[in-house]
């Protein structure tokens, strides 16, 4: 499994990143490991907004690139609030019934 997963920054700005180990990437981000993302380097991580999950690398670079590319701020908060946004925003774009919303058990706020 692949995650695609969308973090809010210190500054209110969203970031968009895939992993095969969810809660592994998401230590490194919060942690600001050397591994995390440049971005999350200077945009302290403070919450796990949504994830969801697909099979593998290149269906998660897809809703990626997807996420990044086609939407606005605006449409990365409606998304957040309410997940089944996904396929209005992006029907047209990739096949999002590939896409399962993860079930996110524990609380990654930092």
């Amino acid at each position: 499994m692949y995650y695609i997963y969308m973090l809010r920054c210190e500054d209110n700005s969203i970031y968009t990143g895939i992993a095969k180990d969810l809660e592994h990437r998401l230590n490194e981000h919060f942690t600001k490991d050397e591994k995390c993302a440049k971005y999350t380097k200077s945009h302290k991580a403070k919450k796990l907004e949504i994830a969801w999950k697909t099979e593998n690398k290149s269906l998660a670079s897809k809703l990626e690139y997807a996420i990044k590319k086609n939407l606005t701020k605006s449409q990365k908060e409606e998304l957040i609030k309410n997940s089944k946004l996904l396929n209005e925003f992006l029907q047209d774009k990739i096949k999002t019934e590939l896409y399962q919303l993860e079930k996110i058990s524990k609380q990654y706020n930092y």
